[in-house]
């Protein structure tokens, strides 16, 4: 039972929701930049616990390549560029088939063509610049799939956002009895396309080398790759400077045969690094990556993390079933 204060908070989020919904449309692509520029640097200035967290990680994924003066502008900056992909998510009526392409361009699409080439097509993401543009963009080019639906502790916000992601026609599926959803989906010769990079309970994934440091990562998509034979391939946007954005697709992750879930999952990140690396600032560095440290750790982590034996267990069964050469792995 909500108590009387959330009722309230709720209900005010959901009606400013509406009216951002209904106003920002209005907007040209402009001011809808000019708006979201000034949202993210009030955000990082009153998120403090936001600001310290993205400062640290910075720091932990960077160490002396970024200056103090150079960590501190990279998390206002991604603060900023998470505001552009919400404000540029609720301008996105304005968007259809025939004039995405304005706004949106695609490079390299013809791999995700030849990787589904209608045997299916698993795509993974990552939070990185306008996510939510990629989605629309890969369902107003014809590739429309079914995307895992991820459900606000304010439900009242659900079926705004979910309207909104639907037009490109994708299917949007609860996340419960989703990856078995997904299976069916991707057995039928669909498509489905998942988040990789936030962080879950390590007995729900596989851990992986993020800039060096341990962390649990989803291992859904090397398990939905192992059943059904169905291509890998990753993808990311990234911000251009005129204010519109580019989709990158990038090679399917190949010559997976006798590899485990955890260097399925490795090798779909170390696709996606070097841009990470290239460019930081558009990635969701206020988000606590590593929640988790192993006992014996050989580097500094960031200071939120915790000590877990569960973790601890997941990173020593991801070391034998390399050793063996197996792909057990619990969903």
């Amino acid at each position: 039972m909500l108590s009387l204060w959330k009722r309230v908070r709720y209900r005010l989020e959901w009606i400013g929701l509406l009216i951002a919904a209904r106003l920002i449309p209005l907007l040209s692509r402009k001011s809808c930049f000019h708006l979201a520029q000034m949202l993210g640097a009030i955000i990082s200035i009153l998120d403090r616990d936001g600001y310290r967290v993205a400062l640290k990680n910075l720091e932990m994924a960077f160490g002396d390549e970024l200056s103090q003066h150079d960590r501190r502008k990279t998390a206002r900056e991604s603060f900023q560029h998470f505001a552009r992909t919400m404000v540029d998510f609720l301008w996105s009526p304005n968007l259809t088939r025939e004039n995405f392409s304005h706004y949106i361009e695609l490079q390299n699409f013809e791999e995700c063509a030849r990787g589904a080439g209608g045997n299916g097509l698993i795509m993974v993401c990552y939070h990185y610049s306008n996510f939510e543009w990629l989605s629309m963009a890969c369902g107003f080019a014809g590739l429309n799939s079914t995307i895992i639906a991820q459900e606000f502790r304010n439900s009242l916000l659900d079926p705004i956002f979910r309207a909104i992601r639907e037009r490109a026609g994708h299917e949007l599926i609860p996340r419960k009895s989703s990856i078995v959803r997904l299976y069916k989906v991707l057995r039928r010769k669909g498509t489905t396309a998942l988040l990789v990079d936030l962080t879950v309970r390590p007995r729900h994934g596989v851990v992986i080398d993020c800039f060096g440091l341990k962390k649990p990562v989803t291992s859904a998509h090397a398990w939905l790759h192992e059943r059904t034979g169905v291509p890998i391939i990753p993808a990311h946007c990234e911000p251009l400077s005129d204010g519109r954005y580019r989709i990158i697709f990038h090679p399917r992750i190949d010559h997976t045969a006798g590899m485990t879930h955890q260097q399925i999952a490795q090798a779909c990140w170390n696709s996606f690094e070097p841009y990470l690396r290239k460019k930081p600032a558009p990635w969701l560095w206020m988000y606590k990556h590593w929640r988790y440290r192993p006992a014996n750790a050989d580097r500094p982590y960031p200071f939120y993390v915790r000590a877990s034996r569960g973790f601890e267990k997941i990173i020593q069964r991801d070391q034998a079933n390399s050793i063996g050469g197996t792909s057990m792995c619990r969903l």
